[in-house]
């Protein structure tokens, strides 16, 4: 317990900079994407605007969504993701595309709730939270460990065995493939969340925001 505890300290203390770091590129993203909302035009506004109006009541009037596909195609994506980020750690060059994902996916929830807020004030609001925040409380810590965890496995190569030389790269990787591999299966998880769970409060939802 000692050791584990010594071990947690001496990860954050490494790690921690990385993390902050992540941390406000993401939100950085969420900034930016909520101000692209003001940058649409009328027009692209209007065709958004119809087509949450058609989604609303397609779910209020009962549409069964079909949760075996919804489930694989979130989980293909979550995976998409995850994997991406995986083999970027893997390349050296590839340690600025994991950041410029990391922003990318705070640009995407930024305009999501955005865009939600501005067309329905509070209502969108309270979609945005039944619907874009469960999910994302675990998928942003989730995305951002696996972030954090390929940039340090792509500087250990660097410094150990570009610059120093020493060192083998055998039971790092196997570390860095296991947290991500752990990382994977929280994302299963919340997979079957989105799926199963999402569109029921969804649909639960829905009705008091046409009512109101």
């Amino acid at each position: 317990m000692l050791n584990w505890s010594a071990n947690m300290r001496l990860y954050m203390k490494e790690h921690l900079p990385l993390y902050i770091f992540i941390s406000v590129l993401f939100v950085m993203g969420v900034i930016f994407g909520a101000l692209m909302v003001n940058a649409l035009s009328i027009d692209q506004k209007q065709e958004m605007t119809d087509f949450l109006g058609s989604f609303f009541h397609t779910i209020d009037q009962g549409a069964d969504l079909d949760g075996k596909e919804s489930f694989l195609q979130v989980f293909g994506l979550h995976m998409k993701w995850m994997v991406l980020i995986w083999i970027l750690g893997l390349t050296i060059i590839g340690l600025p595309l994991i950041l410029i994902l990391d922003f990318l996916k705070g640009v995407f929830v930024g305009f999501t709730v955005g865009y939600l807020v501005a067309q329905l004030s509070w209502k969108g609001m309270l979609f945005a939270l039944v619907s874009v925040a469960p999910q994302n409380l675990i998928i942003i810590p989730v995305l951002i460990i696996s972030s954090v965890t390929a940039i340090s496995f792509s500087i250990y190569i660097v410094k150990n065995r570009f610059i120093q030389r020493k060192g083998t790269v055998s039971q790092p990787f196997m570390a860095y493939s296991m947290v991500t591999l752990s990382l994977m299966c929280l994302m299963f998880g919340i997979s079957l969340f989105e799926a199963f769970v999402s569109s029921v409060i969804m649909k639960w939802v829905t009705p008091m925001l046409l009512a109101l």
